[in-house]
């Protein structure tokens, strides 16, 4: 899925080069229209409600699976949305809705098992096909910020938010218990998302951590501000804050194939309460078996 936690430490290193190559420019955020980032590198979006277009859904198994497509910012996104059928676990009227976001390189046709197992749960779920599939270009993005152009790691994070305005305009969906999850690369988006969106019921990042650019920005002496606004507002760790009262809740195996578990751990110290982190045992990343019980607990708590 994702990679393992990039040294922020590089990524500080390219934007040292990309200045010194004259890559220097001090945009005003406010003149891209709709996004900002504050001085302290949190990204703000003004989110209006996608136009979608929705395919007939067909059974699969215990729920309904439909093709979406929406646009958002400069392109049109796909997402599968999975509703659960009547003999799922539902236990009110209307039911709660995860925006569902798979780690790079995963397809949200890969993503489904964990969709299916969410709604066998009682959730409806939208799953993305991330741009780039949730791959991430650091370098790219800071080319683009620093010349007053929309990156597009916030571009992502927008998408989310936008997949969370369809969820809430589906009538079998309870517009206020909605909840941001990933894995991997797409738990870092999910908690952005989470605490951009002041009415999410919280988040469950798994397999995921931050990328300590704060500590980074400090060791490495950096003191550009827009170079320093720019790796602040791709990095969730930035955000956590944010998501109070809402829960934070991490999940994570010790040992992760792909970002080891102390990586995670250092992200969640940052959090502040409530927040929890759930540690299990496969040699995985990304979603395994063993994470069920403590996936389950804690989405119905978000959910009620």
């Amino acid at each position: 899925m994702l990679e393992r936690r990039k040294g922020t430490g590089l990524m500080l290193l390219v934007g040292v080069i990309a200045l010194l190559l004259g890559w220097h420019f001090f945009p005003d955020s406010t003149s891209a229209g709709q996004w900002t980032v504050s001085d302290e590198g949190i990204l703000a979006y003004k989110v209006s409600m996608p136009q979608y277009n929705l395919s007939p859904s067909e059974d699969d198994g215990n729920s309904t699976l439909s093709a979406v497509s929406f646009q958002s910012r400069d392109a049109k996104i796909a997402a599968l949305l999975r509703i659960p059928g009547p003999d799922a676990d539902r236990r009110n009227q209307s039911i709660p809705g995860i925006v569902l976001l798979p780690g790079a390189t995963v397809s949200k046709e890969r993503e489904q098992k964990l969709a299916r197992h969410l709604a066998d749960l009682g959730f409806a779920s939208i799953t993305l096909d991330q741009r780039n599939l949730g791959g991430v270009d650091a370098k790219a993005d800071l080319q683009m910020f620093l010349k007053g152009v929309e990156p597009i790691e916030h571009k992502m994070v927008y998408d989310a938010l936008a997949a969370g305005e369809i969820l809430r305009s589906r009538s079998e969906i309870d517009p206020e218990r909605i909840i941001y999850a990933g894995e991997s690369n797409g738990g870092r988006f999910a908690i952005m998302a989470c605490a951009l969106d002041p009415v999410a019921k919280g988040v469950l990042a798994i397999s995921t951590c931050g990328y300590g650019t704060d500590a980074a920005i400090a060791s490495a002496g950096v003191v550009d501000k827009n170079m320093v606004r720019f790796y602040r507002s791709i990095d969730p760790e930035t955000y956590l804050s944010r998501i109070a009262p809402r829960p934070l809740v991490m999940i994570h195996s010790r040992n992760d194939t792909v970002i080891p578990y102390h990586l995670a751990e250092q992200t969640y110290a940052l959090g502040v309460q409530p927040k929890r982190l759930h540690t299990v045992g496969c040699a995985t990343h990304g979603y395994c078996a063993q994470m069920s019980g403590a996936m389950e607990e804690e989405l119905r708590s978000m959910a009620t």
